[in-house]
């Protein structure tokens, strides 16, 4: 990578919750999203979580988008689990340019904004790392 990327996520863009795919949690994650819905933990977990021995994530169907994706954009942004607040800073992506680029084709904020420095991106690439250590 250079030693920067540009990067700002676009107004009303909803890209990064569309592919298909889980949405991973964290204990942390999990915590900051019940709170911030004001429920406990326990009960968000019953409510929207699936979990496995090494991994959580965040259940849907196999034919529908995230339950907290609305049309405006998503309705717990403030307590995104860190796998979509890091996007698209993600460790696969900062590794590999082609990786990158592809990205690129389906988030318009790529390539957009200010230069985000490289020593920054991989910082949160390693946030990325500690909160789901079972998938680095």
């Amino acid at each position: 990578m250079a030693e920067g990327l540009r990067f700002e996520c676009q107004s009303g863009c909803t890209g990064c919750c569309r592919p298909k795919g889980f949405v991973y949690l964290a204990e942390a994650d999990l915590a900051r999203a019940a709170a911030f819905l004001r429920m406990t933990a326990a009960a968000f977990e019953r409510q929207y979580v699936y979990r496995t021995r090494h991994r959580m994530r965040l259940r849907m169907s196999r034919h529908s988008l995230c339950q907290f994706l609305r049309p405006d954009g998503c309705s717990i942004h403030p307590a995104k689990p860190t796998q979509r607040r890091i996007f698209p800073f993600w460790p696969e992506l900062l590794e590999a340019r082609r990786e990158w680029n592809q990205t690129a084709r389906w988030c318009p904020g790529i390539g957009k904004g200010p230069l985000i420095q490289i020593e920054l991106a991989r910082a949160q690439a390693e946030e990325m790392r500690e909160a789901y250590p079972a998938m680095y």
